[in-house]
């Protein structure tokens, strides 16, 4: 017991990106106890035990290492309905089915925790799915989300509530990461900025983010590979910070600017992905060549519209060969090479490009939306997609 429940600790700490000095001051004891723990030299008081497990959000079955029928059937199910949840990625392929799945899941196991996430998942997702999200102008000119209409939306209110409720309970780990990034943007949406901030105040900055303490966790390989995550989440985080920039700048911001921000945006990617291949990103650059032609049309260059979504195109069909290598193998550009891909489910097809256009909500969409369409070079674009 000794010997695996110190190996134990040393991987929950790794895989959650927290020193030893963290944790040891979390349960009240000097770093030096838990380096003994980790090295073999000991294990914890029993009376640890429980905080131990609570701090990493585990049951203390699972820190000693017991796999039982009910966790195997438990993450069976929270599989399955992750799985089906990401199927609906702009589009409502079976988001009532999972609604349903994960409602029966928590009648067999009442209150558990990975469960009412993945309910309170496929609810943040529905409110996208089945209504969007929408947005106004202020008197300023800058965008602001459309909170009155959003607020109306119930699965919205109901995740809101499982997501506070699990909040309270929940340890450290990658659970409560989730749950923290889906409330402060529901929070965003419903515009509860009070509350939004008072979560943003309980997270720790840049620097002691998870991929940065991760980079503290570990040395040699282990570091490089570290590194090459942080750097890949770095990016895409800042090519998302510029998007958003460019929607909330609206009307306080030129065409030709919004034009300059979307391709920054999407060639940050260059950067780091110096061999073209993107992986799972792939999806995202499509996407934001969909927002790209909207800002081009209106600028009058409507043959580089046509150009971007075939750049859309492109990069989609990039990501269904990834998809279909089921996630196999590492990124292969220098600095990431000894990054895992990451799992994801396919898509349903290149037509989720034209259902989904331009993916973002802009104020701009009323206006290009129907002269974009009317131009024969759109209906050849969407039987590009089939």
């Amino acid at each position: 017991m000794q010997l695996d429940l110190g190996k134990k600790i040393r991987e929950l700490r790794h895989h959650n990106g927290c020193t030893q000095e963290a944790l040891a001051e979390a349960i009240g004891v000097t770093s030096q106890a838990v380096s003994r723990w980790e090295a073999n030299g000991g294990y914890p008081d029993m009376e640890m035990i429980p905080s131990i497990a609570n701090y990493f959000g585990i049951s203390i079955d699972e820190l000693f290492g017991y796999i039982n029928e009910r966790s195997v059937r438990i993450d069976e199910l929270a599989d399955k309905i992750n799985h089906m949840n990401q199927q609906n990625n702009g589009v409502n392929v079976n988001i009532d089915e999972c609604i349903t799945l994960a409602r029966n899941a928590l009648i067999e196991f009442p209150g558990n925790e990975k469960l009412l996430l993945c309910l309170a998942s496929v609810l943040f997702n529905a409110g996208y799915v089945r209504y969007g999200e929408f947005h106004l102008i202020d008197a300023e000119g800058y965008g602001i989300y459309d909170a009155e209409r959003h607020r109306t939306y119930t699965e919205w209110t109901e995740a809101i509530s499982i997501f506070e409720k699990l909040l309270k309970s929940m340890g450290h780990g990658e659970m409560r990461n989730n749950a923290v990034h889906m409330l402060s943007q529901l929070y965003l949406n419903v515009g509860d900025h009070t509350r939004a901030l008072e979560l943003a105040k309980t997270a720790p900055g840049i620097s002691g983010s998870q991929a940065f303490l991760k980079i503290k966790a570990a040395d040699g390989k282990e570091s490089a590979r570290a590194h090459g995550e942080a750097l890949l989440e770095i990016v895409h985080e800042c090519s998302v910070l510029m998007v958003q920039t460019v929607l909330v700048y609206e009307q306080n911001m030129s065409v030709t600017d919004k034009i300059r921000g979307i391709r920054n945006a999407i060639d940050i990617h260059n950067l780091v992905f110096t061999d073209g291949n993107c992986g799972i990103y792939h999806d995202h650059k499509a996407r934001l060549y969909t927002l790209l032609s909207v800002y081009l049309w209106l600028d009058g260059k409507k043959d580089q519209a046509f150009e971007a979504l075939d750049d859309s195109l492109a990069e989609f069909r990039l990501f269904i060969k990834y998809c279909e290598s089921d996630g196999n193998g590492n990124y292969t550009a220098p600095q990431i090479r000894l990054v895992p891909y990451d799992k994801v489910t396919p898509p349903m097809s290149a037509v989720s490009l034209a259902q989904d256009w331009p993916w973002w909500s802009v104020q701009e969409r009323v206006i290009v939306e129907p002269e974009i369409k009317a131009d024969p070079r759109w209906d050849a674009w969407i039987a590009r997609l089939q």
